[in-house]
C-alpha cells in the first residue's frame, strides 16, 4: 500500500473538519486543517502583540479584531452571533447569576456568583435601580426552564438589551458544567458592520494558550461565513490599549 502524501492527508483532514463545522461545498485547494493559519504564526504573532503592548495599570484584555469582505451583513442570516467556549479559558473572572427554586439553588449554591430565588423575580422587576445594578455585575445568566416565561416578562426589558437573558436549564439538573462552560465562552456579534472584535484572553497568559483560543474563534466563524476564508479580509491581534499586528492566515 502506497502512503498518503501530504496532501491528500490534508484533504481529508479538511473534509472532516469542515463535517464537524457544518461547512458547505469543497475545501479550498490550500486548506491545512481546522484553522487556516499556522500554529506557529499565531503564536509569533500574539507574542508580538503582547511584547510591544506598553504596561498598564490595569488588567489588558488581548482581542482580535477581524474585517470581512464581500458579505452583505444588511442581511440578519448573514452576519456573526455566536458563544464560543474558548478551550484556554478567558483568563479573567466571568461571574454567572442563576434564576432557580430552592432545589437548584442549593445544588448551584458553590458553583454560582448570584442565586436569585423564583419568588423574588417579581420582587426585582419592581425595584429596576437596584435590578440594572444586579444585571451589571453579571456576565451570564443561566435559569431554570419553567421560570424562563417569568424571567422574560419581569426582568426581559433590563436583561435583553444586554444580551443577558438566560440560557434554560432542565429542572432537577446539576448547573455545574453549564456554569463552567460559560466562564470561558465569550459573545461573537458583527452585527451589520463588517469589523468586529472578540477577546481570547488576557495579556497575562501564555502566548500558545491565546493561540489555541485564537484558533477556536477563527474555525466557529470562518464556519458560519458562506465563503470561509474567502470572506476574511483581515484579522489583527492586539492588547486592549496596545499595537495591532496582523496574523497570517493559510
Amino acid at each position: 500500500m502506497q502512503p498518503s502524501s501530504p496532501l491528500s492527508e490534508q484533504i481529508r483532514r479538511s473534509i472532516r473538519c469542515r463535517r464537524s463545522t457544518g461547512s458547505k461545498g469543497p475545501p479550498p485547494t490550500n486548506y491545512t486543517g481546522c484553522v487556516k493559519m499556522a500554529d506557529k504564526e499565531i503564536i509569533k504573532a500574539v507574542t508580538e502583540a503582547l511584547k510591544n503592548a506598553p504596561k498598564r495599570k490595569f488588567h489588558e484584555s488581548v482581542e482580535l479584531a477581524i474585517n470581512l469582505k464581500d458579505i452583505d451583513l444588511s442581511n440578519p442570516k448573514n452576519r456573526i452571533n455566536e458563544e464560543i467556549i474558548l478551550p484556554k479559558g478567558r483568563g479573567r473572572e466571568v461571574k454567572v447569576g442563576l434564576f432557580g427554586t430552592q432545589e437548584m439553588a442549593q445544588k448551584a449554591r458553590d458553583v454560582a456568583d448570584m442565586i436569585i430565588a423564583a419568588e423574588d423575580i417579581p420582587k426585582m422587576a419592581e425595584e429596576k435601580g437596584q435590578a440594572k445594578k444586579k444585571v451589571s455585575q453579571i456576565d451570564f445568566f443561566v435559569a431554570e426552564a419553567p421560570l424562563m416565561a417569568i424571567v422574560g416578562k419581569n426582568l426581559g426589558v433590563i436583561l435583553g438589551p444586554r444580551g443577558k437573558m438566560p440560557r434554560p436549564i432542565p429542572p432537577g439538573a446539576d448547573p455545574t458544567g453549564i456554569i463552567a462552560n460559560l466562564r470561558k465562552t465569550v459573545k461573537v456579534r458583527s452585527k451589520d458592520r463588517r469589523t468586529f472584535h472578540v477577546t481570547v484572553g488576557t495579556k497575562d497568559m501564555k502566548p500558545e494558550d491565546i493561540a489555541s483560543n485564537i484558533e477556536a474563534v477563527m474555525t466557529r466563524i470562518r464556519s458560519k461565513l458562506e465563503r470561509g476564508l474567502m470572506n476574511i479580509h483581515s484579522v489583527y491581534v492586539k492588547t486592549t490599549m496596545g499595537p495591532a499586528v496582523k496574523l497570517v492566515l493559510r
